[in-house]
């Protein structure tokens, strides 16, 4: 199968190329029925004899060549009915027959410059399809996001992203604000199942059958939240699926350099250091322990806490004794061999570093983040000396 992207270095194009290279080169196996030869790649800036070939040859055309913002409104006209009049006389010159999807908006539904173009565009292809028996899906996105979005454009969350990740300020008139969002990767899964002949249907349209709807406000609110997590450790709640997860991946793509790593706080003695890494509400943290050889460290219990210990470098030994008891449960561990020892509550435990010349590393996972009012850890030797 050969396809013709237009627009294919906007924002839509750029994520629905990269994610057809990558199903042609065989990197993504997930579209078993689909088989692609080539990518036709258009813009502003190829050449009509590249576009009347692509027409030639194409076996699907996805049209996401628009214009969102021109300098003046005579453009919006020239760029969304425009250019795709002269898309669709083109695929009519060679006599091409093949399914053509059309970018549409929302916007189509409103009197003013963009949405007339919108709306000329579409009837365009609605009056193309009958012509020529032509498979016509036309598209009415909703705003969308995601990475490779450019701010200051036409996209908030581009903005707001790209503003908060670099510590400039960000407008908002009203935080009540309401937008329905569509995510790129549920916008290309989509292009994927119109590709494979199986898109979503809207009345005359198809669409994106996963939205968002939420407010300027919390949209905020989550940056903010995000933003902050370097200085908190605290992932916030991300579910799959969710708006979060999908702002949240969003916003770490704008990201500048310098922000990209930051520094942990690491708590260090003489027996080694010991530093947090992760937080979550509901799901405990992580902290990695560094023991310096012959170092025993722990010797304590929790009345309900419970913890992983995982050795990923060195030599060591885990012992747990429950309380009021004498007998001593060792595991010994090893970055050669990793496993995943629990930390029972009710027992002391410790963990001691068996080598004389390696540092013991130990990735833990408690099941709760630590309160220091109230610790639940209480000293108590696993074995008395």
């Amino acid at each position: 199968m050969k396809i013709l992207v237009t627009g294919a270095k906007g924002f839509v194009g750029k994520n629905l190329c990269a994610t057809l290279e990558c199903i042609r080169d065989g990197k993504d196996k997930t579209h078993p029925s689909l088989s692609i030869s080539e990518i036709f790649q258009c813009d502003i800036d190829t050449p009509y004899a590249a576009l009347d070939e692509y027409c030639k040859q194409a076996d699907f055309v996805f049209n996401l060549a628009g214009v969102n913002r021109p300098q003046n409104t005579e453009e919006f006209m020239t760029g969304n009915f425009g250019f795709a009049s002269t898309l669709l006389d083109t695929l009519k010159k060679h006599d091409n027959k093949c399914p053509v999807m059309n970018s549409s908006s929302i916007q189509a539904e409103r009197d003013n410059d963009y949405g007339k173009s919108k709306k000329a565009g579409e009837d365009l292809f609605f009056a193309y399809g009958k012509e020529t028996g032509a498979k016509v899906l036309v598209y009415r996105f909703p705003n969308l996001f995601g990475k490779w979005c450019r701010p200051n454009y036409n996209s908030v969350i581009a903005t707001f992203c790209h503003n908060i990740a670099n510590d400039l300020p960000i407008t908002v008139s009203d935080p009540a604000v309401s937008l329905t969002l569509a995510y790129i990767d549920d916008v290309v899964a989509e292009m994927l199942c119109a590709l494979e002949g199986n898109p979503s249907p809207d009345g005359d349209f198809f669409k994106v059958p996963v939205t968002h709807t939420v407010t300027l406000g919390e949209i905020v609110e989550w940056l903010n939240l995000f933003a902050n997590q370097p200085q908190n450790l605290q992932i916030p709640p991300i579910p799959p699926h969710s708006f979060a997860k999908k702002l949240y991946s969003t916003y770490l793509s704008y990201l500048p350099k310098e922000k990209i790593s930051f520094p942990l706080k690491m708590n260090i003695d003489a027996r080694g250091s010991f530093t947090e890494l992760l937080k979550t509400e509901n799901h405990g943290q992580f902290s990695v322990n560094i023991s310096r050889p012959g170092i025993t460290k722990g010797q304590h219990w929790h009345h309900t806490k419970w913890e992983f210990f995982i050795v990923v470098s060195g030599h060591g030994l885990i012992q747990q004794r429950k309380v009021g008891t004498n007998e001593v449960l060792n595991f010994e561990v090893s970055g050669e061999h990793i496993e995943a020892v629990h930390m029972l509550p009710g027992y002391t435990h410790n963990i001691i570093n068996l080598s004389e010349t390696e540092n013991l590393v130990t990735v833990m996972w408690a099941n709760e983040q630590f309160d220091p009012g109230h610790p639940d850890t209480f000293f108590l030797q696993v074995e008395d000396n």
